[in-house]
């Protein structure tokens, strides 16, 4: 287990972790998401790919359309 800070609030969540997995475990898996990692904005393309260390932070936004 590993602890994380997401969107202000600690998260225990199993090791070995991607962006990815955090954005499914979060039910956002088919949302239009922005997730930034440590203060720096992970790209899409690369959630998959972004493995998640103890004592990350993160902040996570689901995008919303409007006019």
């Amino acid at each position: 287990m590993m602890t994380l800070t997401v969107n202000g609030q600690d998260r225990e969540l199993a090791a070995m972790h991607t962006v990815r997995d955090l954005v499914v475990d979060l039910g956002l898996g088919d949302a239009a998401v922005a997730v930034e990692l440590n203060h720096h904005v992970v790209p899409h393309r690369q959630y998959d790919s972004t493995t998640l260390r103890e004592g990350d932070s993160l902040e996570v936004v689901s995008l919303v359309g409007g006019g």
